[in-house]
């Protein structure tokens, strides 16, 4: 496996990510500066992603990929070959990025190796949080795969990007059963019974659970299923779905974010050094081949 990490493989990039932080020397305030500017071709594509996402994303929709997905029938793979399985998949949307996911993946996860040396399974997580991204090597659409989620099942909050001007041709933005306050849910009904629009955040979540070997502790869990719902996390919104469990979760998201979103930079790690570190970990909470 190493020889082909040190080719030049191609990558899924999350095209929302486009406009994200790299580690030096941008400042926080510019970070997730998403524009409609048509001359920038970079915001452009990324403009669309979201229009298709926040178009076809809808309660039918995700229930759909939940029965798709969640036979786990696509193939079998264990979680280092998951990460280079990802280097097969081009990311149309986004032809200026060249750097494999899977250094993405390294990154984030040194990074919190070096702040929390102590905590080994949250250094497996950053290393495996964007695995899910693994649907789009079986053609499911990007807009279905990447990008900032929410719930769906009631109204769209605020928050969400480009809310204003990318769901008004979703359907369920006018049915009276979801596009109010709750919706289908009830006050403080807790995430777990909220449905999320579909991409790589729910998925990945759903494969580690289908695992019977698999013993990350929830915290783990909960930062790879939750850390792209920035809405919630970095907008404040659905609180009122949240409740006790979620909360004390909360800090966990907040702290895992910092590690996804300011570790990209030019500074690429030693994955084959590092592989069996990492392998160590993945025998210990992840062990033998996964249903994907």
């Amino acid at each position: 496996m190493a020889t082909k990490v040190a080719t030049q493989p191609v990558s899924l990039i999350d095209p929302s990510e486009l406009c994200r932080p790299e580690l030096e020397p941008k400042k926080k305030e510019g970070f997730r500066n998403y524009t409609t500017n048509e001359d920038d071709p970079i915001q452009r594509r990324v403009y669309e992603t979201y229009t298709k996402m926040h178009t076809y994303q809808t309660m039918d929709f995700v229930e759909e990929k939940m029965r798709e997905w969640c036979k786990f029938d696509k193939m079998e793979l264990t979680i280092m070959e998951a990460l280079e399985k990802l280097n097969d998949v081009v990311d149309e949307s986004d032809p200026d990025v060249d750097m494999p996911n899977i250094v993405h993946a390294f990154q984030t996860a040194e990074e919190i190796r070096r702040v929390h040396p102590e905590l080994d399974w949250f250094q497996l997580t950053g290393l495996i949080h964007d695995l899910g991204k693994i649907m789009a090597f079986y053609g499911e659409p990007q807009w279905a795969v990447v990008g900032d989620t929410f719930p769906v099942g009631c109204a769209f909050a605020d928050s969400i990007v480009y809310r204003d001007s990318t769901f008004h041709r979703n359907p369920d933005t006018y049915d009276s059963r979801y596009n109010t306050k709750y919706g289908v849910y009830s006050p403080n009904c807790g995430l777990d019974d909220v449905q999320m629009s579909w991409g790589h955040d729910e998925y990945m979540y759903q494969v580690l659970k289908n695992h019977p070997n698999m013993t990350l502790p929830e915290e783990g869990l909960y930062a790879i299923r939750y850390h792209s719902f920035y809405p919630w996390h970095l907008g404040n919104d659905y609180m009122y779905l949240c409740n006790d469990k979620d909360m004390k979760m909360y800090s966990w998201i907040k702290e895992f974010n910092k590690f996804d979103l300011y570790t990209k930079s030019e500074v690429v790690p030693d994955i084959d050094e590092l592989i069996p570190y990492y392998q160590s970990l993945i025998d210990k909470y992840i062990p033998g081949k996964v249903k994907f």
